[in-house]
């Protein structure tokens, strides 16, 4: 069961790694690295601001300190560095098929040696769980939150530096870390206004 769970794993990576052209080469590098997406973070801020008391302000972005922190520590401490499992573009046998960015001096990304779970992953669903559970009540549309986080973890894939189940698995550790956060910081609020009434 096993091995076929890792070869249907590589069949997928490599149908989606295989698909590529220049356009979505230079896309697909844009969309995994975080400045494209400054000018959408600046807009959670805005929103936040709108809709946030200033107590609620300061404990909603102490959380999302927290959603990224928490996801990049624990996506490599208590798993890169436990299962030590290759990135396809470190692997011996997968490396030379896959199709990698290549940057103006010619030379390829990589990422770092490990990739289960994807990092990205993990960060990108601890804030999108965090924020929708935020703003869910404002608007059920930040739901298609997710969207924007599958966005980045195909993206991952579609580098070549991830298989499907680092980003699946990364996704609900960061699910996980979102909620939890969430959670946290709401009792940590409530039990204060309440301790302050």
């Amino acid at each position: 069961m096993t091995e076929k769970l890792e070869q249907l794993d590589k069949a997928i990576l490599l149908l989606i790694n295989g698909n590529h052209s220049p356009f979505f080469d230079e896309l697909m590098w844009q969309i995994s690295h975080q400045l494209i997406w400054l000018p959408f973070y600046i807009f959670i801020l805005i929103y936040a601001l709108k809709k946030l008391n200033r107590q609620k302000i300061v404990f909603f972005m102490v959380g999302v300190g927290f959603c990224f922190l928490l996801a990049d520590r624990i996506s490599v401490i208590a798993f890169k560095d436990i299962f030590m499992r290759y990135r396809p573009t470190h692997h011996l046998e997968l490396k030379y098929l896959m199709h990698t960015y290549t940057f103006p001096d010619g030379s390829s990304y990589l990422g770092g040696l490990y990739g289960f779970v994807s990092s990205h992953s993990a960060n990108f669903f601890a804030f999108s769980t965090y924020l929708f559970l935020w703003f869910k009540s404002f608007n059920n549309k930040w739901l298609f939150i997710f969207i924007w986080a599958c966005l980045i973890g195909y993206s991952r894939i579609y580098l070549g530096v991830h298989y499907p189940s680092d980003v699946f698995v990364g996704g609900l550790l960061g699910i996980l870390i979102g909620f939890i956060i969430y959670k946290m910081i709401t009792f940590t609020l409530k039990k204060l206004n309440n301790e302050l009434a």
